[in-house]
């Protein structure tokens, strides 16, 4: 499974401190099925606490998401910033997702070394030794 955030994910994820492990934590819960809204097209919500504090009062992500293949971050806002996103600005995300989830490894690499999307990494095997 490989995570990826946009460009614009990243700077908004560097901005508020949300480090890759919160990241790959959101992305295990959806695999276990705990996603925290379906939106449709590939689109999913997902919660990531703040540094320190739960879910519930952290960051709503939405996520271009094909269980067992790739997760792509493409916009976050805090709770205490927005309720929820527009009709509209929601059918945008779904068509992005849509081309995230179709897009080829060839497509995927060109994208990265473009600097449009990132591979959120993170080293499972220091977590074990923490």
């Amino acid at each position: 499974m490989r995570i990826f955030k946009t460009k614009w994910f990243m700077r908004y994820a560097r901005q508020e401190r949300i480090e890759d492990i919160s990241l790959h934590e959101a992305i295990e819960r959806a695999d276990r099925g705990l996603v925290d809204a379906d939106l449709g097209a590939g689109l999913i919500k997902q919660r990531i606490p703040r540094r320190g504090q739960g879910r519930a009062g952290g960051y709503r992500s939405l996520i271009a998401y094909r269980s067992g293949e790739r997760a792509v971050f493409l916009y976050g806002f805090a709770k205490n910033e927005r309720d929820n996103i527009e009709n509209n600005e929601l059918e945008t995300l779904r068509e992005m997702a849509d081309g995230w989830l179709k897009a080829t490894e060839a497509h995927l690499e060109q994208a990265m070394k473009e600097g449009k999307l990132h591979e959120a990494i993170y080293d499972y095997d220091e977590r074990q030794e923490a």
